[in-house]
């Protein structure tokens, strides 16, 4: 168990710091020093944090949390644990719904009036299992030219978004697409239906009861946050330089939470002793780990927020994340005898391999790794002829996306431009798709008028149409 300290800060009052150093393991600490020994004090880093059966075998940070200054990163140190908050999203949900205050088959709608009707109901368990089929807002404010990152996007904006889509990635429940739209939604519904913010609900049902006291949401980016580190971005062709890379929005749910290795040591061990949320811990967990079956009854490795399958042959529980500079891996082994790991890194670093290193080396019994072989490249059809390609010029719209792009031919290849960006080259892959940029696309016909069709998509957004004007 960790000795807690009372440790003055200036200007900052009293905080409670960990002091468990005097506890760890020695052969832990040396483990993490080795994985970790990339970062330095003239770096961005990591924190990690291991524990087994509830014991704290390390805690310990490495690098920097504000370069500027020349302040290093502790364990007292708040950094963003991107897409691993969504399992802290999945629990605020299933304690409503336990409590009868929603029902996870209820279809969106019933909560969300402004969402159009689909051909299929679209329930709240989809949204937490990623099949709903919703399209990733971020990668249609990305084709609208306003990327994550670029504007302050709030849960009104991202509703908006969500709201003009008229169709999906696929129908609902056939797939597994991942999506943060369906989890910015899960943390409006908790709002919608507890009568609190759901920052407010879940400082009161989650991080309180389990002395998750260093746990918060950015659903305002401009609240100082003491202790916060600054998340980085290598800059491009220069040799250790960085620059600032902030998650500068409201949009939370699907990431956004600010914490430390020690708070979420602290949530994992409340899972596996199924205390989350109090005397119905059991079903949260339950809840939390059913993995989701599509409806042509294949089973997947995803839950609500959590990612189920083997490492080495070891059963394992966890999610990563990623938010602007901001990395992270949460994962715990139930037959190592409950190893956790924690890392939370605050600049583009491989936080799953960083976890995994120490996993490598404190567990027993793993399988052998296995490298896999690299499969061929696809063979591509003939390139389109001049001809067909200058058939495709013209400018297209998409009421969906609320842009347009503009489709040039110059010498023998097609350029497609956004608003007064530069074009883009498109190259042919063949068949008739083209690459622009990593996005793919595609031109049709549509069938009732007989007008061109753009097809754009993208990785969480499979088939947005744009439609030439005549």
């Amino acid at each position: 168990m960790n000795v807690i300290r009372i440790a003055t800060r200036a200007a900052c009052g009293l905080v409670l710091v960990s002091n468990a150093a005097a506890a760890q393991d020695p052969a832990a600490v040396a483990l993490a020093d080795r994985v970790f020994a990339q970062y330095s004090a003239a770096s961005p880093g990591c924190q990690v944090g291991v524990s087994r059966e509830g014991r704290v075998l390390v805690e310990k940070a490495y690098g920097a949390a504000d370069l500027e200054r020349g302040v290093p990163l502790t364990t007292a140190s708040i950094l963003e644990a991107g897409s691993v908050a969504k399992q802290f999203t999945a629990a605020a949900v299933t304690l409503l719904a336990l409590e009868g205050k929603l029902r996870f088959d209820d279809p969106v709608q019933k909560h969300f009036p402004e969402l159009p009707q689909y051909e299929r109901p679209i329930t709240i368990r989809m949204l937490l299992d990623h099949t709903s089929g919703l399209r990733d807002w971020g990668d249609i404010a990305s084709l609208a030219g306003a990327p994550r990152g670029t504007r302050a996007y709030t849960h009104a904006h991202v509703l908006e978004i969500i709201a003009r889509q008229r169709a999906l990635n696929y129908p609902p429940g056939d797939q597994y697409s991942y999506t943060n739209s369906g989890y910015n939604l899960l943390a409006m519904l908790v709002a919608r239906v507890s009568g609190q913010s759901f920052a407010d609900f879940t400082r009161d049902r989650l991080f309180r009861p389990l002395g998750m006291t260093n746990t918060s949401w950015r659903d305002d980016y401009r609240r100082i946050v003491p202790g916060r580190a600054l998340a980085y971005a290598p800059v491009p062709g220069a040799l250790a330089s960085w620059r600032t890379d902030m998650p500068n929005e409201d949009a939370h749910g699907n990431g956004g939470l600010l914490t430390t290795v020690g708070d979420l040591l602290r949530w994992n061990d409340a899972l596996t002793k199924r205390t989350v949320g109090g005397a119905q811990g059991g079903a949260v967990v339950d809840s939390l780990t059913r993995q989701a079956v599509l409806t042509s009854g294949e089973r997947i490795t995803y839950a609500a927020g959590l990612v189920l399958d083997e490492y080495r042959g070891a059963p394992r529980v966890g999610h990563s994340g990623a938010t602007a500079g901001y990395r992270s891996y949460l994962v715990r082994f139930p037959t190592q005898r409950d190893l956790s790991v924690a890392v939370l890194c605050n600049t583009y670093a491989n936080a799953a391999a960083l976890a995994l290193g120490m996993v490598d080396g404190l567990a027993t019994g793993l399988a052998p790794v296995v490298r896999g072989t690299v499969a061929p490249p696809a063979p591509r059809g003939a390139p389109l002829p001049t001809d067909s390609l200058r058939r495709l010029v013209g400018d297209y719209f998409s009421e969906e996306v609320g842009a347009a792009l503009r489709v040039t031919l110059e010498g023998e290849r097609l350029m497609v431009r956004r608003g007064a960006e530069s074009p883009a080259p498109a190259t042919q892959m063949g068949e008739g798709r083209f690459s622009v940029g990593g996005t793919t696309v595609w031109f049709t016909r549509d069938g009732s008028s007989g007008g061109q069709l753009m097809h754009v998509a993208t990785g969480r957004a499979h088939d947005v149409v744009f439609t030439r004007a005549r």
